[in-house]
């Protein structure tokens, strides 16, 4: 007789953990800030809509790409929730944004020109040669780049893809590469691959030494765990989601290193001008004299960029930034459209001077107002906390901040010049996070007092101090259910009137990981390509970073690495808990010395396949003693790729 009232307490335990976990709706604070938020814009106006729709051919037939398995790669249904006025969850300017980047199909952007758009976190761009098409940024994955191009070809003409560029060194620009191009092609001459100089090295690095700890951050920065809508996401300003698919690289072929450099391209001149260390550390814009169009790249967007970006990378040189933005003025005045990697075209060429001089401007007012204010004496979050933007720049939605913001990017210059300390001697040394945040809520009268001032601080929608105050009881005790539930209500409506697409997206997957805990997402830029695409150096310096060092302090041996196939020779020495790789130099006593090829090599670190297995089979050679080896390789760590970041 008690089954019944058991199996009703479960169902009502499960529906109200449900419950617990489910996205909350706006609170009336949010709603003002919203509504006045919304109030102080030209929300009406129509330019940026009635560029984003020009020049449509076709939309794609079915919203949804899948892959080979059956895998939904992408889905354009997602933003159809993406019309009409903002509601109350959302700040009405992003949502603006959202709306401008769901935008979706194929579009021409002048004579020989056209673009994929919003099928993905970046464009495609197809030029027209004389016999086929040159790519520009083939997107993230092969699936999509793949069904996009034939998608394009059905209404353009099938040709052969015959070259491919890459504006620069972000997944998201070369990723899909392999489903517009075969690598044998490539590799036989047939199909010129051009990238800026340092494409290789910094593709490969960015995502290696630090991949783990920037992938999981990634995750926060573009809402990987996040369901699109009005309570969720709305895409990350820049663009829309992420396609779910194989990335891969194949490497260029011609590298460009000069401002005003030339290609030819099936019979049209490319003009090429540098930009490394805007952007990207390898990044450069080019023009088309004979269509009279200016690739921006990713160096002139239509939204505030990242000086600092949140998902974890080198800090970008604004000033730089905005030098580069400046020549091009001058570089290319005779154009008439500009298109670039995201967001849609400028047409006309006195539109696109004042577009440049706005965005110039942008990056140069961020670097100097940050220097200005760090040489009276202020700190990196008093930067944060500065409001004032220049009016013009102010009302140009294409500096306003939905993906860079000047908050994060002041306090990105700082960093960039001055580094994390502020100066104060009583930050030097600070206790670490958990320990602090015990400290400080032993010192507030326990876990309880501080909920409930960060509870009455939340009902007066005084929401950033509320977060701050109450990360300290989730810090010093996170099993406390009470405070992680209080700390996802807060963060949600942070979320709700951020006008950045990534700080909503930071927000709300921090208020959901506090409800549900960590969830596993299809978001990895390590593959197969990225690994192959290492120079032994790199890997051997990953190698170097995984190492546990504490398991082997204390001590000291040297190993003789020799490739057969290459005749390179790497001295791996272990000493004080380090491991350093010089190549070429070789040891005069080695305590083991291992010969194997590239393939060997990888087939160990890509496929797992054991050493005594690749002994046994005749593909690797090994003198000495094997527990040298071992005393390396048996103590790497393996980085957990979904680490907490709310919770301690």
């Amino acid at each position: 007789m008690l089954l019944k009232p058991i199996a009703i307490a479960a169902a009502l335990l499960t529906a109200l953990s449900a419950a617990a976990h489910e996205a909350k709706a706006p609170t009336a604070a949010t709603a003002e800030f919203n509504q006045k938020f919304g109030a102080n814009l030209d929300l009406a106006n129509k330019q940026d809509f009635e560029d984003a729709s020009r020049g449509l051919v076709a939309r794609l037939p079915e919203p949804v790409v899948k892959d080979a398995k059956g895998n939904v790669v992408w889905d354009t249904s997602r933003f159809d929730f993406l019309k009409g006025d903002a509601p109350a969850s959302a700040n009405p300017s992003l949502w603006r944004q959202g709306k401008l980047n769901a935008e979706a199909g194929l579009y021409q952007v002048t004579e020989g020109v056209w673009q994929i758009r919003g099928v993905d976190l970046a464009n495609m761009t197809l030029v027209a040669g004389k016999t086929g098409w040159i790519i520009i940024d083939p997107l993230l994955t092969a699936e999509m780049a793949k069904a996009t191009l034939e998608f394009a070809m059905e209404k353009l003409g099938k040709k052969p893809v015959v070259a491919v560029i890459y504006t620069h060194s972000h997944i998201d620009h070369f990723g899909g590469v392999r489903g517009v191009v075969d690598e044998a092609d490539v590799k036989s001459g047939k199909v010129p691959v051009i990238a800026p100089e340092g494409f290789m090295d910094h593709a490969i690095a960015e995502n290696v030494l630090a991949g783990n700890a920037m992938t999981r951050r990634s995750h926060y920065q573009f809402g990987a765990p996040l369901t699109y809508g009005e309570r969720g996401s709305l895409g990350s300003g820049l663009g829309n989601g992420l396609s779910i698919g194989s990335m891969g690289l194949i490497a260029p072929t011609d590298y460009v290193k000069k401002t005003g450099e030339e290609r030819t391209l099936d019979g049209r001149k490319v003009i090429f001008q540098m930009a490394n260390g805007s952007e990207a550390p390898a990044e450069f814009t080019f023009y088309f004299p004979d269509f009279k169009a200016l690739c921006l790249s990713e160096v002139v967007t239509a939204n505030m960029h990242n000086i600092y970006t949140l998902r974890g990378a080198k800090a970008r040189d604004a000033l730089g930034w905005s030098k580069y933005i400046n020549e091009m003025k001058d570089f290319y005045p005779e154009a008439t459209v500009a298109f670039r990697s995201h967001h849609w075209p400028v047409w006309g060429a006195e539109r696109i001077q004042k577009h440049l001089s706005n965005q110039r401007d942008a990056y140069r007012y961020i670097h100097d107002a940050a220097l200005n204010m760090a040489n009276k004496g202020a700190k990196m979050d008093d930067l944060g906390n500065m409001d004032y933007f220049p009016k013009g720049l102010r009302n140009d939605f294409s500096t306003r901040g939905y993906y860079g913001t000047l908050s994060h990017n002041l306090r990105g210059v700082y960093n960039f010049y001055l580094g994390y300390y502020d100066g104060n001697p009583a930050t030097l040394d600070p206790l670490p996070m958990t320990e602090s945040s015990k400290r400080y809520v032993a010192a507030l009268g326990g876990v309880d007092a501080v909920m409930t001032k960060a509870k009455a601080s939340f009902d007066k929608g005084d929401y950033r101090w509320a977060a701050e105050l109450n990360n300290h009881a989730v810090m010093a005790d996170p099993t406390n259910e009470k405070a992680r539930l209080l700390q996802a209500d807060i963060l949600e409506q942070l979320g709700y009137q951020a006008e950045s697409g990534v700080w909503r997206n930071e927000y709300l997957v921090g208020a959901q990981e506090l409800r549900g805990g960590v969830k596993q997402v299809q978001l990895s830029t390590q593959g197969p390509d990225m690994v192959r695409g290492m120079t032994l150096d790199m890997i051997f310096d990953f190698l170097a970073v995984r190492l546990n060092h504490q398991k082997v302090d204390g001590l000291d041996m040297g190993i003789q690495v020799n490739f057969t196939d290459s005749n390179e020779t790497y001295a791996l020495e272990l000493s004080n808990a380090v491991l350093n790789n010089t190549k070429g130099r070789k040891l005069a006593s080695p305590q083991a010395t291992l010969s194997l090829g590239r393939p060997a090599f990888f087939k160990m670190l890509l496929a797992g396949v054991p050493l005594p297995k690749l002994l046994e089979a005749g593909e690797a050679k090994l003198e000495g003693d094997p527990k040298a080896l071992g005393a390396i390789f048996a103590n790497l760590d393996q980085f957990n790729p979904l680490f907490n970041i709310v919770t301690p």
